[in-house]
């Protein structure tokens, strides 16, 4: 009976060991890829229990036109294939550019049409090469509500992903201004932050963006 006991006790320790380190490799992830990559700064107001909440601060983004598409992960594929001609110099200065995290799609539920945007380069901020491909999208100082998740994206894992969030925010002093907003915003976004080749620990969140 004691060996037995000493078995589980062993075993509930191991489990939550692994456990722990998941959640740590994923937060180790996330502040890697901005190790790696550039992303755009941001204050984090709130960590709850299924989101956050951050304010970002004003930048530029660079943005395709609308891609009509059947899937939002098809119209993410054409986005980036588009953006990335536009870093290696398929642009009007012919200028090559590091890239940066996330790329972000925008989603609007019950529409077939989507626009992928990449965040400029501090350094190109205020000059942004100008492409006929691609349009500078201003985000002023934004606050966004946020979920992380892992694996390869696909449109059934970003809708589920973005119903938990919302779900998380019930009851809390953010659920009324994030209903308030969702008419005059994208109602979601999808932002990548692993490059494609990327096969484990890839990183994704959706994001809702709205006023207070």
């Amino acid at each position: 009976m004691e060996t037995g006991l000493t078995i589980l006790k062993l075993s509930l320790c191991l489990s939550l060991v692994v456990v722990v380190s998941c959640a740590e490799s994923t937060m180790e992830m996330h502040l890697g890829v901005c190790d790696q990559y550039e992303c755009p700064t941001y204050k984090l107001v709130e960590a709850g229990n299924g989101y956050q909440i951050r304010v970002y601060n004003s930048a530029v983004w660079m943005a395709t036109a609308p891609i009509p598409a059947s899937s939002m992960t098809q119209a993410s594929t054409t986005g980036f294939q588009r953006l990335f001609s536009y870093i290696q110099g398929d642009n009007k200065s012919k200028t090559k550019m590091e890239m940066t995290a996330p790329v972000i799609t925008q989603v609007i539920p019950g529409k077939s049409v989507y626009t992928v945007s990449f965040y400029l380069p501090k350094k190109y901020q205020q000059n942004p090469p100008l492409s006929d491909a691609f349009h500078m999208q201003p985000w002023k100082q934004t606050y966004v509500a946020v979920r992380q998740f892992g694996g390869y994206v696909s449109d059934e894992a970003a809708k589920k992903e973005v119903a938990a969030l919302m779900a998380s925010l019930k009851g809390t002093k953010w659920s009324v201004p994030v209903e308030k907003s969702k008419a005059k915003s994208p109602d979601y976004l999808v932002a990548g932050y692993s490059p494609p080749f990327q096969l484990i620990g890839r990183v994704n969140e959706v994001m809702v963006p709205f006023n207070m």
